[in-house]
């Protein structure tokens, strides 16, 4: 797992919270599916077609951590992951340079 970008953003309550956006070489829903026995019939992981070989996953919960876990699926673009953490929070990301 690497962080890409990370940075805070500020709840209804005032509260800096942190938030980063991760990169995996593989689909961590499908493997973690796959551990417990609760692939669906046919599921397939996601595919990412970048020359990184990532995928790229929010993290709100597990952000600034070593925790793997993200809060999102995974997308095949840094920019979409993003642009969905953006859509996601309540208030502004700044990210950090």
């Amino acid at each position: 797992m690497k962080i890409l970008r990370s940075g805070t953003w500020t709840d209804a309550d005032g509260t800096s919270r942190p938030i980063d956006i991760t990169g995996m070489p593989y689909d961590y829903w499908y493997e973690l599916a796959a551990l417990e026995g609760t692939l669906e019939k046919g599921q397939m992981p996601t595919l990412f077609f970048g020359t990184d070989r990532l995928l790229y996953y929010v993290r709100l919960e597990g952000a600034g951590t070593k925790k793997p876990k993200p809060d999102s699926i995974g997308f095949p673009t840094l920019e979409a992951a993003i642009a969905h953490a953006e859509e996601s929070v309540a208030g502004v990301i700044r990210w950090d340079e």
